[in-house]
């Protein structure tokens, strides 16, 4: 008789599954009307762009070959006069390339946090990040915030208390929330994270999809915090994710350890795709790609948030997000949104029930929607099935 297999690693008994990663295959069927995954809108993909991109990489032989770690110089450069006109002064020195910013997550986790590191989080809070300080073994501490961002007494009295190794927060334009962190509060955080000593991570990938008011200087831009600071982007909401690029910039004394893991990782993010990003920068207007699609999703935001009265229970409230993907959704005391996700499967419609987006205590009546995917006239149709599901609420 042969011995058993060895067990997973210890460190793997915490780590669930993104429930938002296995909806998208039962979503995937032809009719099915999905506000559950933060997705782009595909047919605002610039494919002629990025063809071209892809063709003037694949010219150089070198595009398909072995890279450095850091990244490719010129995407590099061009990410760095990205970050500095809008507000943050960065040097391509500064910028670590990555594949899509869950790695970069994924290198902070391991390049800061023991286990039994406190890592402290706004609730509620994105998944994957959730993933990856799980993985690290890190106990995470969950602080409460309103419809201004995380409080920043509630974070004083909670960083006192528990002595954090960092705090992650989406300032703007939050998954799941679409909440954003008001300028008082940011200086709050930052005077906070140099107070207490803890290293703040600032993830980003919706800043440049505003739809209304001005925008904000990100945290790692103030002086305060400037030396702990990790700030996160990625090409996937304004390019394509597909190609699974981020960056992180990160203060001078982690970055050599962050190359390090990224080397143990993947040696380097792929080549082509860095070499397509560069070229794709150097000739395209992504500043009028933007645009375009700041125009679309501000229309779908609005026909998502038009028909929410008319579709939910009395008592339902709901986020009125400035820009970015979601829109964050509680129906009355009482309320189980998981338990309704079938019967909308059933009708062809789907969403995010809200409870693994907390670490604790969660809110069963809370359920996230994203409203990018699809035009208004879908999303209309869509709310409209949600609809029949939300009336047992009544």
């Amino acid at each position: 008789m042969s011995s058993p297999v060895p067990a997973p690693a210890r460190r793997m008994a915490g780590v669930t599954s993104s429930p938002v990663r296995d909806l998208l295959a039962l979503t995937a069927r032809p009719g099915v009307i999905s506000f559950a995954g933060g997705l782009p809108a595909p047919e605002l993909f610039d494919l002629d762009g990025l063809r071209a991109a892809f063709d003037r990489a694949l010219a150089e032989s070198r595009s398909l070959q072995y890279s450095p770690t850091e990244g490719n110089p010129a995407l590099r450069e061009h990410l760095a006069r990205r970050l500095t006109g809008r507000g943050l002064p960065t040097s391509p020195a500064e910028l670590l390339v990555t594949t899509g910013s869950q790695q970069a997550l994924t290198l902070i986790a391991g390049a800061l946090l023991d286990p039994g590191a406190v890592v402290l989080v706004e609730e509620p809070v994105y998944l994957s990040a959730l993933q990856s300080f799980q993985l690290a073994g890190a106990r995470v501490v969950a602080v409460p915030g309103d419809d201004d961002g995380i409080d920043p007494a509630a974070l004083a009295r909670i960083a006192g208390r528990e002595r954090p190794t960092l705090l992650y927060l989406v300032p703007t334009f939050s998954n799941p929330t679409g909440r954003t962190l008001t300028e008082p509060r940011r200086r709050a955080v930052a005077e906070l994270a140099a107070a207490h000593g803890f290293w703040l991570v600032e993830d980003d990938p919706y800043g440049e999809l505003r739809y209304r008011g001005e925008p904000l200087a990100p945290l790692a831009a103030r002086p305060a915090a400037a030396d702990r600071t990790l700030h996160l982007g990625s090409f996937s909401k304004i390019g394509s994710p597909g190609m699974r690029l981020g960056w992180l910039r990160a203060p001078e004394e982690i970055r050599g350890a962050l190359s390090v893991l990224k080397q143990a990782g993947d040696l380097h993010t792929s080549t082509v795709d860095q070499a397509a990003a560069a070229a794709y920068l150097a000739a395209a207007d992504l500043d009028a790609h933007i645009r375009t699609l700041r125009g679309a999703y501000s229309e779908r935001r609005d026909a998502m948030l038009a028909a929410l009265p008319e579709v939910t229970p009395p008592g339902t409230t709901w986020t009125d997000p400035d820009g970015g993907m979601f829109v964050w959704v509680r129906l009355p005391d009482g309320a189980d949104a998981a338990s309704l996700l079938p019967a909308a499967l059933e009708h062809d419609v789907a969403f995010v029930p809200g409870t693994p987006f907390y670490v604790d205590d969660p809110d069963p009546a809370t359920l996230r929607l994203s409203f990018t995917t699809h035009t208004p006239d879908e999303i209309a149709e869509g709310m409209r099935r949600l609809g029949k599901v939300l009336t047992v609420c009544t």
